[in-house]
């Protein structure tokens, strides 16, 4: 009986790989006893790869899993590396606020130390400030008592009351008239007068030749002007009226307390005036050289023409009237000019003598 062919290894797989080309070089032919341990090992294989299959399975389900993680710890890696630089540039935040906080700190400190000295220094202002608003409110109880302000409104007004009585009994033994006819004068209070902010509207102005000073004219010519065929008697006469003129400016200026500026050196006819700076030019004469030559002593310059330089006796005149000035401003009246002596002589008497004066 024929042996029957046991199927080959070829036959059994061709089931399961049709579609691959079967070397035939390859072919391995195994016999008919061979074929269950054959097929055996084949089932055995079979079932192991089918394991390594499945453990290649589970490696891969694993190692995705672990991919996963991986990644999944990466990106938590990156994000903590994000954190740790934003943690870093708020530190870095952190310590540029704590110096700019340390040094407003000091800035602070130094304020309030600034700001208690300027409380103390305005505790002791608000001291002081209460002690003079508490002197201040003495002082004004002593102002509004009896002998207050308005005791020394009365107590100038007793003294304007006695100046005024003195320039009076002044103005009579010195009286300055104004001559209207040949022998005919009139009194001072009928002599047109100026205010204070100058001469009256409408008034017209006075020749000062027509004013006397107890009886006797004043004429600056022979001051100004003098020659052989001057006469003697108007110079004695002149001089004699600026003595008078002298001694009651000297008078007025005692009982109003005001220092003249050009000191008087009273004589009669023969009195002189002191300039401590002068201003005239220098003559040829040499008492004139040496009297300029000492700035520590005054100048006196006479106020009469016996013996003397015209210029300097004229000079003299002009000191006199700038004394007359001076008494006139400090009473608040203007001047009527320089050539004037008389004019504001009796300017000033009248205002004296008048009743606002009083109320000044």
């Amino acid at each position: 009986m024929d042996q029957q062919q046991p199927p080959t290894l070829s036959s059994s797989s061709s089931s399961s790989s049709a579609a691959k080309l079967v070397d035939p070089e390859k072919v391995k032919v195994i016999g008919w006893e061979d074929f269950e341990q054959e097929l055996a090992r084949l089932m055995s294989l079979s079932s192991a790869l089918q394991q390594a299959k499945d453990k290649s399975h589970s490696f891969q389900d694993k190692l995705n899993s672990l991919i996963q993680i991986k990644a999944e710890s990466l990106n938590r890696a990156n994000e903590l590396e994000q954190m740790k630089e934003k943690l870093e540039a708020r530190r870095v935040v952190m310590e540029t606020m704590s110096m700019l906080s340390k040094v407003a700190e000091e800035n602070a400190k130094k304020q309030e130390e600034r700001l208690s000295m300027e409380v103390r220094s305005l505790l002791v202002s608000g001291t002081a400030l209460s002690v003079a608003r508490r002197r201040l409110q003495e002082s004004n109880k002593l102002l509004s008592g009896e002998k207050g302000y308005g005791h020394l409104e009365n107590l100038n007004k007793m003294l304007r009351l006695r100046q005024q009585f003195m320039i009076q009994q002044v103005s009579l033994l010195y009286p300055v008239k104004i001559l209207v006819g040949p022998k005919q004068e009139q009194e001072l209070e009928s002599f047109p007068s100026s205010s204070k902010s100058g001469s009256a509207a409408g008034s017209k102005p006075i020749n000062p030749g027509s004013l006397t000073i107890l009886g006797l004219h004043l004429t600056m010519l022979p001051f100004t002007k003098i020659s052989l065929f001057t006469d003697k008697k108007d110079v004695q006469r002149s001089a004699t009226a600026l003595g008078y003129i002298a001694h009651a400016v000297s008078l007025i200026a005692h009982y109003l307390q005001v220092p003249l500026r050009y000191p008087l050196h009273l004589g009669g006819s023969h009195s002189y005036i002191n300039d401590y700076a002068p201003s005239i030019e220098p003559s040829s004469s040499d008492l004139l050289l040496s009297t300029l030559s000492s700035n520590t002593k005054p100048v006196e310059f006479p106020l009469f023409l016996d013996g003397q330089d015209t210029t300097r006796a004229a000079y003299a005149v002009f000191l006199l009237n700038k004394d007359v000035e001076q008494l006139l401003n400090f009473i608040g009246v203007k001047s009527l000019g320089p050539r004037h002596v008389l004019a504001n002589l009796k300017e000033l008497l009248r205002t004296i003598q008048s009743a606002e004066y009083i109320d000044t």
